[in-house]
């Protein structure tokens, strides 16, 4: 594609012409990363699996993999039908589906707890299947579209706050205080988007830092509430996440070990690394395959296969900024950064916690 050309409908097939290489519309690049992405973590999904097999004793490598397989399958099939679909008709479905994810996060929260009480809180189960299934994902993702959506509606009047509260941020408030309670990195990591959108899409500055200010200032009378009534959120997420934070800031604290552990992997591993299916640190850390397969990644390949997994997330922030600026629409070019630029973010989120710059936040890599 020329650098003159533009993203347009157009460009999207309808099922019928083909599946093959010239069927694949959009960033050949992207595509090409997202291929690179999945081919790459195999190995490191399988290395890290092996924790989890004889460590935990949950399940088969090989089931494990398998698995990986099958997720990463039916994942470039959901890529694949939705980049097919006219990028138009994502604007009107958003407005259909916030009611409805706003529905699924309160189920989320309110579902019945068991042992596993932790994962019953950010996710359900797919009926008939044994995937689980993280909601405030999708909450994500159709928030952002909704987002763009509501600015470009509104790209020729100029927004002031007061008549954007019910359409705008009511919203927002709402998708943020349901995953809020039982995933706070994720609405974090989701409120900073929001910021970064509104931004993009020339919301007033002042408004900006006002509502920054006001959800930072929310979010340390919540964290003062809890440390005055502990009792009230024993054994909940919210409690987690505080107590994560509170070792974060205590470095000489035991419950660090994951963080330290990661940190002997990244620097175990040297330039070229250990080798596929060397980790020696996999085994100490519970969550080897997801929150930490950076640090595993960082063992077995080195700084080599560390530098290459940071460019290939380095050139796909780049290609989506391309694709941004090339796409006719305002709805287009806000879709395209509120969507992609979280899937990045997330990365080096997930990197920074395992290099010690920030405390566990239970962001996996997508990978």
């Amino acid at each position: 594609m020329s650098n003159k050309e533009k993203y347009t409908d157009e460009q999207v097939l309808p099922f019928g012409k083909g599946l093959g290489w010239a069927s694949i519309k959009g960033d050949k690049t992207i595509w090409a990363i997202i291929a690179m992405l999945a081919i790459f973590s195999f190995l490191p999904v399988y290395s890290a699996s092996t924790n989890l097999v004889y460590v935990v004793s949950n399940g088969t490598t090989t089931g494990h993999l398998i698995k990986h397989a099958v997720l990463l399958l039916l994942g470039f099939f959901i890529i694949y039908a939705t980049h097919r679909i006219p990028y138009r008709y994502f604007s009107g479905l958003s407005v259909i589906m916030v009611p409805i994810v706003l529905l699924l996060l309160l189920y989320t929260l309110l579902q019945p707890r068991n042992a596993d009480a932790i994962m019953a809180a950010r996710w359900i189960s797919v009926p008939f299947t044994s995937f689980k299934f993280q909601t405030s994902t999708l909450a994500g993702v159709i928030l952002m579209i909704y987002i763009a959506r509501y600015f470009a509606k509104n790209k020729d009047k100029k927004i002031e706050f007061k008549e954007s509260i019910v359409p705008l941020w009511l919203p927002i408030a709402a998708v943020l205080g349901l995953i809020f309670p039982a995933n706070f990195s994720t609405a974090a990591l989701l409120f900073v988007m929001v910021i970064m959108l509104t931004f993009f899409a020339n919301y007033p500055i002042k408004y900006i830092v006002g509502i920054g200010l006001a959800g930072i200032f929310a979010i340390g009378i919540f964290v003062i509430t809890v440390k005055a009534f502990p009792d009230n959120f024993k054994n909940s997420r919210v409690q987690t996440w505080i107590n994560r934070i509170d070792n974060y800031s205590d470095k000489d604290s035991k419950v660090n070990y994951q963080s330290h552990k990661a940190q002997v992997a990244i620097y175990s591993g040297g330039i070229v690394g250990k080798g596929a299916g060397k980790s020696i640190q996999k085994n100490f850390l519970p969550q080897s395959s997801s929150d930490f397969i950076f640090a595993i990644v960082a063992e077995e390949y080195g700084m080599i296969g560390a530098i290459f997994l940071i460019a290939m997330y380095l050139l796909l922030l780049f290609r989506i900024v391309i694709v941004a600026t090339k796409t006719e629409t305002i709805f287009g070019t806000l879709a395209v950064l509120g969507v992609g630029i979280p899937i990045v973010f997330q990365a080096f989120v997930n990197m920074a916690v395992a290099v010690g710059l920030f405390p566990v936040t239970g962001q996996p890599l997508p990978l």
